[in-house]
């Protein structure tokens, strides 16, 4: 294994590097330009992934633009696929001219790995000190100080700290096993006191449905912190140590999968890597299609702040904000008639026709957008053109792409740069179009540090081939006369679960069957796993919880919104960017109006449960607080009759089941939602006159509120009389 490397100049010495030159050393970073740090594939070998717009300005420059910001004062940048093409961006964009930040290429045509980068920058005695290590595809607004102090504070007292991995709070889909980034659930086991990490599995590198735990785990620890609702960050501060063991082991290519894992194991060295968690600060990267949507509408909803549309930093072009999430540059040209919904970013020098829509969606710059067009959730880069009669629907246009009159995109679509789609032509669901050929396997570029073994590219006939496979009412005019390639990532049967587009439904209820089946043969005992093997869900506390929650998509979506919201009162955050978010995942989930309503009156009336209170007296005064701070958010979703009558029948299932504290206070507490405006009269006559042919025990709420209802129907007739 690799041993410690004196002196400060060749990237490996650190250990020994004086303390006084260690506060002259500036805080250096180094950004892997490469898409052999990632699974998300650039869209054919045409363009770098770092450079691909997100939200009007190219990946890298959000990462640039963080680093800037956390006092990172020299960057080197890596590059080797494409590498002509990101230096000559970095050179046009003035990061190389920026006072006390000095951004720096390394060149490369030979890598394949991520090992392979940090072996050449070792060789080339830039690195100095302590260093931060991401890719080109990180967003983030973390201040780095802490965890900083941290890492030196252990490295003062143990040498052999030389890594802090930044995590944070992500708990993964039941169902899905997946974060809303779309990565694969991640179990990690890390020491609470010290918080080393002991353990790191991606379960996407297990395929056998458990986990293997070695004993010595257990046993040479006082104390182990078992969890699986962590997000890796893929923000590392490292040791020089660390270029040093990627030069002196080189069977480490990949990050995680072979220096992580690999240090984790060695018992010779005594290496040890520490995580440290963030909270109320925003860090991911991107990785695949569904992280790159998902990122895009957390920048559109302000969770990086200040990475936003509406403030200018390098690379981003300016916008207004405006009212439900709308921004829009100051040179467009749109119709009267013409709708841009709520999470919407149009840019500059782009044209919409006469009755188009646009709704949760990114628009690039120079774009043309004809009449009658229909966009939703989807990701128009520039210079596209779209004729009249159009329908996209969560997909991905790539620059200079002309839609004819009528043509039609299916969920999960990804158009590559410059593809003409034919009059009325429909693309199907999750097909990747392009003009170049594909490559028949991955070439050296092109390395995937975290794909699975099965994943990669899938070489299929030219896109007018697909055609024998429509229905003939969809057969109309070809895409185009040149050959496209219809190219698709790790098998058609899972592109769902990377795609921009929201899981499927059929989907969901076919891993809830699955999961079903597995379940029930682990209590007859015919799929248990082997002694000494660890289940991943008998090691939470809230496994038989959370069983039941795979069952029913409605509760995940309901735990979702109460996190939102509670973390929005420990933020001080306004009700405003509380709905962004909350619509966000409204998307995600495929849920009502309703279904919000719902949950948000739950969060509200939970956090008014969890005040101090000793008596029911005191628990409806903390409701009455809760609802009158609340009450602008609560009367959002609330558009209709039938919204509100869900609230009311959602008020019961409360009291019946999760808050049965409430129920005594049933009248009391809708009553003051009726003073408040929030339930109207018609709502409670109607819930009332619904309950009437239901069973007694569905009628409890219903007779306890005879009297106040009684009293509404009185003051109904008397405003009818009159």
């Amino acid at each position: 294994m690799g041993a410690k490397k004196g002196g400060s100049k060749g990237g490996g010495g650190g250990a020994e590097v004086a303390e006084e030159e260690l506060a002259r050393t500036p805080l250096q970073a180094i950004i892997l330009a490469d898409s052999f740090t990632t699974k998300f594939r650039p869209i054919t070998l045409e363009r770098p992934k770092v450079l691909l717009p997100l939200v009007n300005a190219p990946m890298i420059d959000y990462t640039l633009a963080w680093l800037e910001s956390a006092g990172v004062e020299e960057v080197f940048v890596f590059c080797c696929a494409h590498s002509k093409q990101v230096i000559d961006y970095l050179d046009k964009s003035n990061w190389f001219d920026q006072p006390n930040f000095s951004v720096t290429t390394i060149e490369s045509h030979n890598a394949i790995s991520a090992g392979d980068a940090l072996r050449l920058i070792y060789e080339q005695h830039v690195i100095r000190g302590d260093f931060i290590l991401v890719s080109g595809d990180t967003v983030s607004n973390m201040s780095l100080s802490q965890a900083l102090k941290e890492h030196k504070e252990r490295r003062r007292k143990d040498s052999n700290a030389v890594m802090t991995m930044v995590i944070k709070q992500s708990k993964p889909s039941p169902i899905t096993r997946q974060s809303r980034l779309g990565t694969e659930e991640l179990f990690m086991v890390i020491d609470p006191e010290t918080k080393q990490l002991l353990y790191y599995e991606d379960r996407a590198d297990n395929l056998k449905g458990y986990l293997s735990l070695d004993k010595a785990l257990l046993t040479d620890n006082t104390s182990i912190s078992f969890q699986n609702d962590k997000q890796d960050c893929y923000i590392d501060i490292c040791s020089p140590e660390v270029l040093s063991l990627f030069t002196d082991n080189f069977d480490y290519q990949h990050l995680r999968r072979d220096f992580v894992k690999g240090l984790l194991v060695d018992d010779i060295m005594g290496y040890k890597i520490y995580t440290h968690e963030i909270h109320s600060s925003y860090a991911a990267r991107i990785d695949n299609y569904r992280s790159y949507d998902t990122i895009s509408k957390d920048i559109i909803q302000r969770w990086t702040y200040p990475l936003v549309p509406d403030v200018h930093f390098f690379g981003n072009s300016a916008t207004k904000l405006e009212r439900q999430g709308m921004y829009r540059a100051p040179e467009i040209k749109q119709s009267h008639s013409s709708k841009i919904g709520p999470f919407t970013v149009i840019g500059t020098g782009t044209s919409i026709g006469n009755s188009t829509e646009i709704s949760n969606s990114v628009i690039g710059e120079g774009c043309s957008i004809g009449s009658n067009v229909t966009i939703e959730g989807c990701y128009v880069w520039n210079n596209v053109t779209i004729e009249d009669g159009c329908k996209l629907k969560h997909s991905i246009v790539c620059d200079g792409v002309t839609m004819k009159y009528g043509a039609t995109l299916e969920p999960g679509v990804v158009l590559s740069f410059k593809v003409v789609v034919g009059r009325n032509f429909l693309v199907p669901a999750y097909s990747k179009v392009s003009l170049l050929q594909q490559p028949l396997k991955q070439d050296s570029d092109e390395e995937l540090e975290y794909a699975d073994n099965s994943s990669g590219i899938m070489e299929v006939p030219s896109f007018s081939g697909t055609l024998d496979q429509l229905n003939e009412e969809e057969k109309t005019e070809l895409p185009n006369s040149q050959e496209y390639e219809a190219i698709s990532e790790g098998g058609q049967e899972e592109e769902w679960r990377h795609s921009v587009a929201p899981v499927p439904v059929d989907k969901l209820v076919e891993i809830m069957q699955i999961t079903n089946e597995v379940d029930i043969a682990n209590e007859d005992g015919a799929l248990l796993p082997p002694s000494g093997e660890l289940g991943p869900d008998s090691i939470t506390n809230d496994s038989n919880e959370d069983a039941e929650d795979i069952r029913d998509d409605s509760i995940i979506f309901e735990r979702e919104v109460e996190a939102t919201f509670q973390r929005a009162v420990e933020e001080d955050v306004t009700e405003d960017h509380i709905i962004l978010e909350v619509n966000s995942l409204r998307l995600s989930y495929n849920m009502t109006s309703a279904d919000c309503a719902g949950a948000l009156f739950y969060s509200v009336m939970k956090l008014a449960l969890d005040a101090p209170h000793d008596s029911p007296n005191e628990l409806y005064k903390n409701v009455v607080a809760a609802v009158r701070k609340w009450k602008k958010l609560l009367k959002y979703y609330l558009s209709s009759i039938d919204e509100e009558i869900e609230v009311i029948l959602k008020f019961e299932e409360m009291c019946l089941e999760s808050t049965r504290e409430y129920s005594p206070l049933f009248v009391q507490i809708l009553h003051h939602l009726y003073d408040q405006e929030i339930i109207q009269e018609e709502a409670i006559l109607d819930w009332a006159s619904e309950k009437e042919g239901a069973e007694e025990s569905d009628k409890v709420f219903v007779k306890q509120s005879e009297k106040f209802i009684q009293w509404l129907k009185e003051a109904s007739e008397e405003e009818d009389e009159d």
